[in-house]
């Protein structure tokens, strides 16, 4: 039986919501091991002057606690 656990991470990207999604993924896996999820809770933009400058996203890390 393994025991899993979830964080949230606020992470953002100039680049694609897709790419900030990975961002907290990254972000994530250099103090978490064993990541077995990840569920983009809500997504957000910053715009300025009518351009997207920023895509941010909220997403929820699934992992597995070693024991």
């Amino acid at each position: 039986m393994a025991v899993l656990k979830v964080i949230e991470i606020m992470a953002s990207s100039a680049k694609s919501w897709e790419d900030a999604a990975g961002n907290a993924v990254k972000t994530a896996g250099k103090t978490v091991k064993e990541i077995r999820s990840v569920y983009v809770q809500d997504m957000s933009a910053v715009v300025k002057k009518n351009k997207i400058t920023e895509y941010r996203v909220n997403v929820k890390i699934t992992f597995e606690v070693m024991g």
